[in-house]
């Protein structure tokens, strides 16, 4: 028969036992508080609906590029023309992106895929210039492009293009059927 012996708990284990049991314990509850506080402040973040985890990735996206040129909306090309774009930084439209380091790659990536689209099908060629995107002309239906479309082109219509705002319109797309 299993006879407890009458010794307490503290006396079966070694101090050292109990302090790093006790330790395990604070260092628990203050990592959960730790989760909780920081959950409940992306939680009330303003952030325009945009979650804290995609935020990095939109103002690095929108630092690195807006360097060269206007940032386009991740839905304006194809998530595979992102893809193709951040895997080969040193070939990005016969120049390279400078200073363009892994983890903001990954970041960006994260932004681009998730509010980016896929192609329909597989064999669809993948666009790598506005003009060339379904999704941009699927964005502009009511608009007939008499020239060819660049990413320059967008603050004829949109002026707000340097703030990353393409919803506003210029005066003549107001009213526009």
């Amino acid at each position: 028969m299993f006879k407890f012996s009458e010794l307490s708990i503290f006396q079966r284990f070694n101090p050292i036992s109990l302090i790093v049991i006790l330790a395990i314990a604070v260092w628990s509850i203050v990592l959960g508080w730790g989760i909780n506080q920081t959950l409940g402040a992306m939680a009330a973040s303003p952030n325009n609906g945009l979650s804290a985890r995609f935020e990095a990735g939109k103002e690095l996206y929108r630092d690195t590029c807006s360097g060269c040129h206007i940032t386009l909306p991740p839905e304006v090309l194809p998530t595979e023309t992102w893809q193709e774009l951040l895997e080969k930084p040193n070939s990005h439209y016969g120049t390279s992106v400078p200073n363009l380091i892994r983890l903001s790659q990954l970041l960006i990536w994260d932004y681009l895929r998730t509010f980016s689209r896929t192609l329909p099908a597989k064999d669809d060629p993948v666009p790598f210039y506005v003009q060339q995107s379904r999704y941009f002309k699927i964005l502009h239906p009511r608009v007939e492009f008499t020239e060819s479309v660049t990413h320059k082109s967008c603050i004829l219509c949109h002026p707000g293009v340097n703030n990353f705002d393409f919803r506003s319109l210029t005066p003549q797309w107001d009213d526009a059927p």
